[in-house]
C-alpha cells in the first residue's frame, strides 16, 4: 500500500509538471510559427522593394516596345531602301523580331497574361504587315504602306491593345 501512495504521490507532482510541459510546448510553437511568418513578410517586403523597380522597368521597356511595332509608327520610322515590297516587308518583320529578341528577358518580371498579349500583338502586327503587302499586289512600296496605314485608321491597331492592358496591369500594382 505505501508502494502504492508513493506512486500516486509522484504521479501527483509530474501530472502539473506534464501539464506545463505540453502548455509550453503548444506555446513556442504557436510563437515559432508567427516568428517565422513575421521573418517571411520582412523578407518578401524587403525583396518588393528590390523587386518593384525592376518590375516598372520590365512594363516600360514592353510599353516601348509596343509603341516602336505600332505598324504606323513603325512604317513612318523605317523607310523603304528599294522598290521591292518583298524586301520591305521582311525587312519590316526583321525589325519586329529584333526589337522583340532585344525585349525577350522582360518576361521575367510580367504576368505571364501581359507577356501573351505582347506576343500576339507582335504577331498580329506582322501579320497586319503580310496581309498588306499580299493585299497590294500591283502597287508599290508606298502604296503598301498607304494601303496599311488607311486600313489601321479604321481601326485601333494591336500594339495599342496591348498597351491599354499594360496599363491597366501597372496601375494594379499601386
Amino acid at each position: 500500500m505505501n508502494e502504492v501512495t508513493q506512486i500516486i504521490s509522484y504521479v501527483a507532482y509530474l501530472l502539473p509538471a506534464i501539464v506545463v510541459g505540453i502548455i509550453a510546448y503548444y506555446f513556442f510553437k504557436g510563437h515559432t510559427a508567427n516568428e517565422e511568418g513575421r521573418r517571411r513578410y520582412l523578407v518578401q517586403k524587403e525583396a518588393q522593394k528590390q523587386v518593384l523597380p525592376l518590375r516598372l522597368q520590365a512594363y516600360e521597356r514592353i510599353t516601348l516596345f509596343l509603341e516602336r511595332i505600332d505598324p504606323i509608327k513603325l512604317l513612318v520610322r523605317i523607310k523603304p531602301y528599294s522598290d521591292s515590297k518583298e524586301d520591305y516587308e521582311n525587312l519590316l518583320i526583321t525589325t519586329i523580331e529584333q526589337e522583340y529578341e532585344h525585349n525577350i528577358t522582360q518576361q521575367i518580371y510580367v504576368s505571364p497574361e501581359c507577356w501573351n498579349l505582347m506576343i500576339a500583338a507582335k504577331n498580329a502586327t506582322i501579320n497586319v504587315i503580310r496581309q498588306g503587302s499580299m493585299h497590294e499586289k500591283e502597287g508599290n512600296v508606298d502604296k503598301m504602306r498607304q494601303g496599311i496605314i488607311e486600313k489601321l485608321m479604321e481601326e485601333v491597331s494591336p500594339s495599342q491593345k496591348a498597351i491599354t492592358y499594360v496599363k491597366g496591369e501597372v496601375s494594379e500594382l499601386f
